[in-house]
This record gives structure tokens, C-alpha cells and sequence, in this order.
């Protein structure tokens, strides 16, 4: 898979889910098994505008070429994706969420793992 195509994937799930959670974070969190309130409603709205964060990121950048830029790009959805692929893990394996929830681990992991690919030395380029 070409970087490109990785980004413009990220953007389509942060398109999917960013709005979602900023406008309507009761019914998704209802739906993911967990309680919603106020502290939910504000983290839910908060990680929906963090979603919108990267999908910019990614869509403008889905066209940059090799650059010490791009490479920062590349370690940063790295590490948010691996630090919110712990953090799912944690609160799924500790009964917060229900069994959806091991759809937004599976996510993180894609995105996690694919990143990872692109910061390997002879990948970098691609």
C-alpha cells in the first residue's frame, strides 16, 4: 500500500467518526455500551475535534513528497494512533465498552501497524 492511499483511508475514518462524535456523542457512546454525561459528553466532543485535527492532516498531506515534514507526519499519527490503541485496549479488556468496542482496537491496530511500516528506513520513501 502507498502512503497516499493509507492517508486518504485515515481521512474517510475521520470523516466517518469525527462529526459524529462532536454533534452526537449520546447515541454513539449508547451504542458502544457505555454511559453517557457530561464528562463523556466532553471528552467524546473533544476526541471528535481531534478526529477532524487528523482528518485534515491527512487529506492535505496525501500529496507531499519525501521530506523532513512528511516524516514528522508519519511519527505523529504514528503515536497518536499506538497511544489510543493502548488506551481502547485498556478500557475494552476492562468491560467499559462492549463487544464494538474490539472494532475501534482493530482500527488502531491497522493504523498503528501501517504507520509503524512507513517509518521502517527502506519504506520511508514510498
Amino acid at each position: 500500500m502507498k502512503l497516499k492511499t493509507l492517508l486518504i483511508i485515515k481521512a474517510v475514518v475521520c470523516l466517518g467518526f469525527g462529526p459524529l462524535l462532536l454533534f452526537f456523542p449520546g447515541p454513539i457512546l449508547n451504542l458502544l455500551g457505555t454511559s453517557f454525561g457530561p464528562g463523556a459528553a466532553l471528552t467524546a466532543r473533544e476526541y471528535g475535534a481531534a478526529l477532524f485535527g487528523n482528518l485534515f492532516l491527512t487529506w492535505l498531506s496525501r500529496n507531499s513528497e519525501d521530506s523532513v515534514a512528511r516524516r514528522a507526519i508519519i511519527w505523529h499519527l504514528f503515536i497518536y494512533d499506538a497511544i489510543a490503541l493502548v488506551v481502547v485496549l485498556i478500557i475494552q479488556l476492562s468491560g467499559g465498552l462492549n463487544v464494538l468496542g474490539w472494532g475501534i482496537v482493530a482500527v488502531y491496530l491497522f493504523f498503528t501497524i501501517s504507520f509503524g511500516y512507513f517509518l521502517l528506513p527502506k519504506n520511508i520513501s514510498k
